[in-house]
């Protein structure tokens, strides 16, 4: 691939993983629950009260809680309004999910990006037009390599975070051919859908992969990962997307970083 080709698929999915509105999707489900849970919920989860915005804010992750990783606010251009967004109604909760949203309607919500910390490497300090056509190439792409995590704690009365991870898994399993989501404006084309194992914990977690169109009509697909874990009357989402992973063409593998969700989880305990 020549070097300006390189470039301009990187940035590419910069500005995807920078919108989150143009790569959105749906899959399989992991463990989402017992029937009994989905039908009508514990009498529990009934009375359930739903935190406050400055609860959730004290219970997110923050700076220091995941070691060898950045914790930040999520930049305004990250999180789409759900007004902004289309798609097939079944899908919804998903590409909310990878729009750094609450998957439903929520009493209070609030993100994080958690961005994993890189070491430089030694062609880092290297003027770029030193470099050789592959070592710029591998340069760029190991530049990219980062795990970039969007975590979204919501929050629901009664039965509604149990109601909320059911249309979840509804999503997933009706959506699991791909669908095309619009957001701004701006289009994206879900191409193919795995479900995936992930971390779990909590009460019921979902996880799956999604395969999608970057860029223009016929470029290379590109691969991101999500998880959805109830805890109690809140829910934890995670969108993770590797840029680097992205552009090596598959021979590179990430996931939701386990330590991002165990870390978030410890805190919801």
């Amino acid at each position: 691939m020549k070097r300006s080709s390189r470039a301009r698929l990187g940035a590419t999915a910069t500005v995807g993983a920078l919108s989150l509105a143009l790569i959105t999707g749906c899959s399989d489900s992991g463990d989402s629950g017992s029937d009994d849970s989905k039908a009508s919920g514990s009498a529990e989860t009934q009375a359930a009260k739903a935190l406050g915005a400055a609860e959730l804010e004290k219970l997110i992750l923050a700076q220091g809680d995941v070691d060898g990783y950045e914790v930040e606010a999520a930049d305004k251009e990250l999180t789409a309004s759900k007004s902004d967004m289309k798609a097939d109604e079944r899908c919804l909760p998903l590409a909310y999910v990878m729009s750094g949203l609450a998957p439903g309607d929520a009493a209070a919500e609030t993100n994080r990006m958690v961005t994993q910390e890189k070491e430089p490497t030694d062609t880092a300090s290297q003027s770029l037009e030193d470099l050789g056509e592959g070592e710029f190439e591998d340069a760029f792409t190991d530049a990219l390599n980062v795990d970039v995590t969007v975590v979204t704690l919501s929050s629901y009365d009664g039965d509604g975070a149990e109601q909320t991870m059911k249309s979840v898994s509804d999503a997933v399993e009706g959506c699991a051919g791909g669908f095309t989501a619009t957001s701004e404006g701006e289009e994206g084309k879900i191409t193919e859908v795995a479900a995936e194992e992930g971390t779990g914990g909590g009460d019921e977690a979902v996880a799956f992969a999604v395969t999608a169109e970057m860029g223009e009509p016929g470029s290379d697909p590109a691969t991101t990962h999500a998880e959805v874990v109830r805890h109690g009357s809140t829910i934890a989402a995670y969108y993770t997307l590797n840029v680097g992973a992205m552009m090596s063409e598959g021979k590179q593998k990430y996931t939701v970083p386990a330590v991002v969700v165990e870390a978030q989880g410890a805190k919801l305990k």
